[in-house]
């Protein structure tokens, strides 16, 4: 996490959360009082948030001190205590509900992606989040992705070329969309990977002619044209599948020999793991 990207997002989530002032902490707890919590884990899963925790305290309040007991990526179950903080317990109250939300919604995403991973034990696929984020926590979920297990297929779209189906429609087609991408590439002196996706074996057959680009996305196929693709393919591009691939059929895509399943699941629809933060 680039620590920039983080204090922008903590002080723009704290004016949405405590506008003119956290009112129950300054009411109820006496300034200047000093107190301890612990992380409580509630549910199985993998965490993720812990060096976004390391970060986040001292931003909040530079005599907040943490003590962590678990890393990210570890396995944690009920009754596990993930860290402990100290310090101003108005400083905790204020930040604790924001921390929250960011490691439940991080724990979530890398569980979840765990899962998918594992089901991939022995092949050579991998696992691709997408650009199905949540406005704004993009840097949190694809690092929950990464911590997870999982790849980011790409951070934006300034860091990959994608030319999906409306791209190559637009442009009048796929070897006019090829055509006019790698003009661009070389006119404006950028290296930048180019994916195209396929609709159907046609569309394989007709980006292998064309040529320009680095790997092919089998949209929405079904195993047995994947695995024809990947054959007519041959390894000269690297292979993604993408499109409703779920937990009990990406074992099944994956023996196809594909490179790459990108799951936009990993991170639209996904359930937080549950912990809290407890006053000691």
């Amino acid at each position: 996490m680039v620590n920039n990207n983080l204090e922008e997002f903590i002080l723009r989530s704290l004016s949405e959360d405590t506008g003119d002032g956290d009112h129950s902490s300054i009411a109820s707890v006496p300034e200047g009082a000093s107190g301890k919590a612990r992380l409580l884990i509630k549910e199985e899963g993998i965490i993720a948030g812990i060096d976004i925790a390391r970060q986040f305290y001292p931003f909040i309040d530079k005599r907040l001190a943490t003590d962590i007991k678990i890393e990210d990526g570890s396995h944690v179950v009920p009754g596990d205590i993930a860290f402990y903080v100290s310090g101003s317990m108005r400083s905790i109250l204020k930040s604790e509900r924001l921390l929250l939300n960011i490691m439940q919604r991080m724990s979530g995403i890398a569980t979840r992606t765990h899962e998918y991973v594992k089901k991939l034990e022995g092949l050579k696929t991998r696992i691709l989040d997408t650009r199905k984020t949540t406005p704004g926590f993009r840097s949190f979920e694809k690092e929950a992705v990464r911590i997870g297990g999982g790849m980011n297929h790409r951070m934006g779209l300034y860091d990959m070329i994608m030319l999906k189906d409306n791209h190559i429609d637009f442009a009048g087609g796929i070897e006019k969309a090829i055509e006019r991408t790698g003009e661009y590439l070389k006119k404006n002196n950028l290296r930048l990977k180019v994916e195209i996706e396929a609709r159907n074996l046609n569309d394989v057959r007709r980006i292998i002619a064309a040529g320009g680009i680095d790997r092919i996305m089998l949209d929405n196929f079904n195993t047995e044209d994947t695995r024809k693709a990947v054959e007519l393919i041959s390894g000269r591009y690297e292979t993604e599948s993408s499109g409703g691939i779920t937990l009990s059929t990406i074992r099944s895509y994956a023996e196809c020999g594909i490179d790459f399943i990108s799951v936009g699941a990993l991170t639209h629809h996904v359930r937080s793991l549950d912990m809290s933060l407890k006053a000691i």
